[in-house]
Order: C-alpha cells, then structure tokens, then sequence
C-alpha cells in the first residue's frame, strides 16, 4: 500500500484536472520613488550623505528615474534612446555636481561607474580608522 502513494492511474504526481497554463507574470515595474527608496540606503551609506545632502539626491535621483520610465515608454529606435540616456546623465551629473561637495560628487561617480568597488572602498576606510 504504502508504494502507491503519491500515484494514481494518471501516472506519478498528475491529476485528471487539466492545468491551466497561466503566462509567466512581468516583474512588477517599480515607480520613480520605489526605485529611489530601493537604492538610498546604500547610497547614503556609501556617500555618507547628512540629511540635507540625501534629500538633494532623492529628489535628483528621482526626477531622472521618472524621465527614463517615460523614455522607455515611448521605446524609442535603439540608437536615439542610448542618446536620450547619454543625455539625462550628464543633466543629472550636472544637477548633483552643483548640489554636493566635490569629494561626495566623486564618490557617487565612483558607485555609479563600480558600485562594489566603491562599497569596498568604504569598508576599507572604516577599517583603517579603527
């Protein structure tokens, strides 16, 4: 008795009701803000941002994620949306730039070009100051 569990006459596992093949889900698209939200933590850590200085970035940050959804909306050629990219990241760069101290600017570069070097980076500098 006990090696028929788990079989039936519809072989291992299956049942006689036909599943229904639902379509794989799209990942639910994060807005603007939950993006932002999503990646401040780290960002304030790594660039050991003061409160004024992380509400300067959020709002930057967020005001540049909400125009490459809306760019990605229009799925522009592939050519033109890697230009209109281009160019919202020298506009947002430009905005930080101007709103943060040179060492804080450099560092966000820094975790923009090699987020896990940059992290390492802090972690050393903690390190050493021990």
């Amino acid at each position: 008795m006990e090696a028929q569990i788990g079989n039936n006459r519809f072989g291992r596992g299956r049942s006689a009701i036909p599943q229904a093949q639902t379509p794989p889900k799209e990942p639910e698209k994060l807005t603007a803000a939950e993006y932002v939200d999503k990646e401040m933590p780290e960002i304030k850590e790594v660039m050991e941002l003061d409160p004024f200085e992380e509400a300067v970035v959020r709002s930057v940050l967020e005001k540049y994620v909400q125009k490459r959804i809306e760019l990605q909306i229009l799925k522009l050629e592939p050519q033109k949306m890697k230009e209109e990219f281009a160019k919202l990241q020298e506009l947002q760069d430009e905005e930080l730039k101007a709103s943060l101290p040179e060492e804080k600017f450099q560092t966000y570069l820094e975790l923009r070009e090699n987020p896990t070097k940059a992290k390492r980076k802090k972690k050393k500098k903690k390190k050493s100051k021990s």
